[in-house]
């Protein structure tokens, strides 16, 4: 069940043709509390099947996030040894990240994706200043009251500490996962409860991402206030029409 619905949620966010080209992004969801799947390295989202994913050990990869310091060589045969099924198939070089989250509080599902609006604000030199304000409602219900921004790394282990550390801090301010991460120069990094807040979240992402370059050519974003941004983010019918929207129970 769990499988089918990642790769369902794959390939419908791959055929919007917004997301992923080729063999970009990967996917991931947890099968139990200490074993989740994620994309197998070098496959396409688009057309996804079982055979695109891989069950990985959560405790291996959480226990090499830990360490300060690994080598690329470690890497790779730390994302084999962590494989559950035998296979030799290896997984996502971002897995570790994926493993991060997928112990946060109510995250089952995660998609990493290059949306091509979201990524021409992140690979611009305003990137940060743009993404800090909330534009409308529906940003807020969907990708939460401000998403995680990650300065860009090189992806791997570094990327994965620096997200780690970067939720760390949310979790302070907000008291719960964060719904969304920019990686500045890289994408788009989704969680959620369930795949239909992943995917939900993941096109509002493109939604916002087109309305601010838009407004920023016609003079500037009207970014909300903080106080009205909280507000919406904890209105009682909205949390309860949050459940419908996302199939949340």
């Amino acid at each position: 069940m769990i499988l089918q619905e990642l790769i369902e949620m794959s390939n419908r966010l791959a055929e919007s043709g917004n997301f992923v080209i080729l063999g970009e992004g990967n996917t991931s969801a947890n099968l139990d509390a200490d074993r989740f799947y994620v994309k197998v390295s070098g496959t396409q989202l688009l057309g996804a099947t079982e055979e695109s994913f891989v069950l990985v050990d959560r405790g291996k990869m959480l226990e090499m996030l830990d360490r300060e310091s690994v080598s690329d060589d470690e890497v790779a045969k730390g994302l084999l040894d962590a494989v559950c099924d035998g296979s030799g198939r290896k997984p996502s070089v971002e897995t570790m990240f994926h493993a991060y989250l997928l112990s946060l509080p109510d995250v089952n599902f995660v998609a990493h994706t290059h949306p091509t609006a979201v990524n021409t604000i992140l690979c611009s030199t305003r990137a940060e200043e743009l993404v800090r304000g909330r534009l409308f409602p529906d940003e807020i219900v969907c990708c939460g009251p401000e998403p995680v921004f990650i300065h860009y790394e090189d992806p791997g282990h570094l990327l994965a500490r620096k997200i780690a550390a970067g939720c760390e801090s949310y979790m302070e301010k907000w008291g719960s996962a964060p719904r969304s991460i920019l990686m500045q120069n890289h994408g788009l990094v989704v969680l959620g409860k369930t795949a239909a807040q992943v995917e939900a979240a993941s096109q509002m992402w493109h939604k916002t991402a087109q309305i601010l370059i838009g407004a920023t050519l016609l003079g500037g974003a009207n970014y909300l206030s903080e106080e009205n941004a909280r507000r919406i983010g904890s209105r009682r019918d909205e949390k309860e029409r949050e459940k419908v929207i996302f199939g949340d129970k």
